[in-house]
Parts: structure tokens; C-alpha cells; sequence
């Protein structure tokens, strides 16, 4: 059998694995394309960006604001008061592999939902909880998971449901600044921002308190 005829019998399984292969391809590519987003505001923006880049299927989360008035406020602005906006996170993921209901749960269970005037020991307006939605089925997992929270806990959720308009980026500054090596002055003394960032989660009661609210069932506590 010449060359020519010994391809000519298995082209139709070469073309067939060809198409496999691109249909993958295609797939991958698909699955790729899908990423959805989250906007979550859980107090301190370091930390809620440092819990859920843990979450298998979600990707590099960004911290920033959302929800006020001031267009690209800056960190100063919003600490200051006045601009309307909270410290919130944008989360890209991947629904294939952690879905929007999921989350929800995780968000809540990291979180103190029932205290509305901050998180922690960080108190002020930009340091309240709040989920931002960005779709009519965003709203009803969000609603659905606040009410879960509430049953779960007994206590009301004062946690608001929010139409997501702008997010604004913080300074570069503040990506992921629990687990940057460069040197920051503290109270005691020069620390890697990781080290301080340690520090500060630590003092402020933050899983302390998720821990002594959610029990076993709290999520990202150290």
C-alpha cells in the first residue's frame, strides 16, 4: 500500500481527531471567555482580597470602591468621608469551577452582617458590609443567601443588596498588600507589608470575631 493510499483510508480519523482537538480548543476557549464577576464590600479591602484569592476558581481580585458619588476617588478621599463610597473587592471567577451562590456563603460567613457601622475594629461608613449586584439573578442568590445568614445566626442582617454601578480601583499601593515583601513604617518599627498586614488582621479581632459569630461554619478564619 503506497503512502498516498494508506493516508487517503485514515484521513476520515485524522480529520475526526482534528476536529476533536479544535472543538476543545473552542471549548477552552469559551470557558475561558465566561468569567463572571463579584462586587463585595466586607469592611477592610486587603482582606476580603486575601480571603477569597484563596477560592479555587476565582482569580486576581482587585481592591477598591464602589457604591458613591465620587468618580476614581482616591483612599485618602474615602477615608475621609463624604464621597459615599465602601471598600469593596472586585472578584473575577470562574462559574465553571465556584459559582456566584458560593460566594455568597463564603462572603457571609467571613463577615459580621449584623453591624452596621463598620467591620471590626475599623469603624466608619466605608467599612460597612454590602453586596453589590450586577443582574436580576445576582439579586435573587444575594437575597436567597442573606436570608440563609439570617436564619443561620438568628439575628437580622443588616448587610444591604446594592445595583453595582462603578468600581474604581485603589492605589496600586494597595493590591495585594498581604503578601508584598517591600517595606512599610509602622508603629513598631519598619515591617514588610505581609508582616503588617498580619499584624493588623490580628488586632483588629477580625477572625476573632467571624470565628465567635459563624463558629465551625466561619470561612478564611487563621
Amino acid at each position: 500500500m503506497t503512502v498516498t493510499e494508506t493516508f487517503s483510508r485514515f484521513k476520515p480519523a485524522i480529520l475526526a481527531v482534528a476536529i476533536a482537538i479544535g472543538l476543545l480548543a473552542q471549548c477552552h476557549g469559551a470557558r475561558a471567555a465566561a468569567t463572571e464577576y463579584a462586587y463585595f464590600a466586607g469592611g477592610c479591602f486587603w482582606c476580603v482580597e486575601s480571603d477569597f484569592e484563596q477560592v479555587k476558581g476565582v482569580g486576581d481580585v482587585i481592591s477598591g470602591f464602589t457604591g458613591g458619588k465620587t468618580k476614581n476617588p482616591t483612599y485618602k478621599q474615602v477615608s475621609a468621608g463624604g464621597t459615599g463610597h465602601y471598600e469593596a473587592v472586585h472578584i473575577p471567577y470562574d462559574p465553571a469551577r465556584v459559582n456566584y451562590a458560593e460566594l455568597l456563603d463564603l462572603f457571609f460567613r467571613s463577615v459580621d452582617p449584623t453591624d452596621a457601622g463598620g467591620q471590626f475594629c475599623d469603624r466608619g461608613d466605608s467599612y460597612r458590609t454590602a453586596i453589590f449586584v450586577t443582574s436580576d439573578a445576582q439579586r435573587a442568590a444575594a437575597e436567597k443567601a442573606k436570608a440563609a445568614a439570617q436564619q443561620a445566626l438568628g439575628r437580622e442582617i443588616v448587610t444591604p443588596i446594592i445595583p453595582f454601578t462603578a468600581f474604581y480601583p485603589a492605589e496600586e499601593y494597595h493590591q495585594d498588600y498581604y503578601r508584598k515583601s517591600d517595606l512599610v513604617l509602622t508603629r513598631r518599627g519598619p515591617k514588610t507589608k505581609a508582616s503588617a498586614y498580619k499584624f493588623y488582621r490580628d488586632a483588629c479581632g477580625r477572625d476573632q470575631r467571624v470565628k465567635q459569630l459563624w463558629g465551625r461554619n466561619a470561612a478564611f478564619t487563621h
